[in-house]
């Protein structure tokens, strides 16, 4: 039994599930956009594995039967209105809930996707960069600084061609440096930021799903292609191949590094060089998939059917 936990309201979710239903394969969803209204997860602990269940509308679920989980874990404004609770709380409570599935779903013997220890280096970008490096794939030269003349140094030793973005796991837009930025920098006393060369070429998304792995090559105007249209350019996307050397060192940033499924992003210069900016623990694989065709959703569903078998009953 797969076990998809995540809210419909969410687009990964709902093409989890739809993928499911489609391969015809059985699961239950407990739906973090409603839990707990309508749910119930009751489990104590057998030596270092949980036992119990989860109970849902109209189905009951033994933990044991559980072979593979997929995991999308929402914010507050991905819940409905919590009307029992003062709206001050309501981000507290949807937390504190989720907590509680989370210390269940960290704990289940079968495979998970994702589980929270190998998805904590996204929320550290330097961290991040040396696990990176340490794959044996290229990072941009790169400065952190909350320093504004170092910055400024950093920026004409580079000819102008940088980039910069946020330090943490929290989404933000790649923009790449202008002039008139320059007379921004001494906001950087208040809070540092993470610059980098820009990188010429073509973007790559790879998409590892165990052992499998999904190559999508971008072509764009844009610095920062998920937000082409909001800057006026297009957005190509085909399937690509990689370099056995790029594979490998995909391979041990995502399964290799306990991510059952990850995004990493690339870009390959018109010299046929690699560079890793990104490895994403969580990916909305969506997109890619629905422009290239590529089964990542496939892939993934079956990975989690196959699983760990359930365990019988001692």
């Amino acid at each position: 039994m797969i076990l998809v936990c995540g809210g419909l309201a969410d687009i990964m979710t709902e093409l989890v599930c739809s993928r499911i239903e489609y391969l015809g394969y059985e699961y239950r969803l407990l739906d973090l956009g409603r839990y707990p209204s309508g749910f119930a997860v009751n489990w104590t602990w057998d030596g270092d594995v949980p036992v119990g269940t989860i109970q849902g509308p109209g189905w009951t679920l033994d933990l044991a039967e559980i072979r593979g989980v997929y995991v999308r874990y929402l914010g507050a404004e991905g819940h409905v209105p919590l009307d029992s609770v003062p709206q001050n709380l309501t981000e507290s409570v949807v937390i504190e809930g989720q907590a509680g599935v989370a210390a269940v779903m960290e704990s289940l013997p079968c495979l998970v996707a994702n589980r929270a220890p190998p998805s904590m280096s996204n929320h550290s970008k330097p961290y991040q960069a040396l696990a990176i490096r340490a794959s044996g794939l290229r990072i941009p030269r790169t400065l952190i600084t909350g320093d504004p003349a170092a910055a400024r140094a950093f920026y004409d030793a580079c000819g102008g061609e940088v980039i910069f973005k946020s330090l943490s796991g929290i989404r933000s837009v790649v923009r790449r440096m202008e002039p008139r930025d320059l007379d921004r920098l001494p906001y950087l006393r208040h809070a540092p930021a993470q610059f980098q060369a820009f990188v010429p070429g073509d973007n790559i998304r790879v998409h590892t799903v165990g052992d499998a792995w999904f190559a999508t090559r971008v072509r764009s105007a844009a610095v920062d292609y998920r937000y082409a249209r909001q800057q006026g350019a297009g957005v190509d996307m085909e399937p690509t191949t990689l370099p056995p050397d790029v594979v490998a060192a995909c391979q041990a940033l995502g399964p290799g590094a306990g991510l059952l499924i990850a995004g990493i992003d690339l870009k390959e210069t018109p010299d046929g060089e690699f560079y890793c900016f990104e490895v994403n623990p969580c990916p909305a694989f969506a997109w890619y998939e629905r422009q290239t065709g590529q089964p990542i959703s496939a892939a993934l569903v079956d990975l989690l059917r196959e699983g760990a078998p359930p365990r019988t009953s001692s």
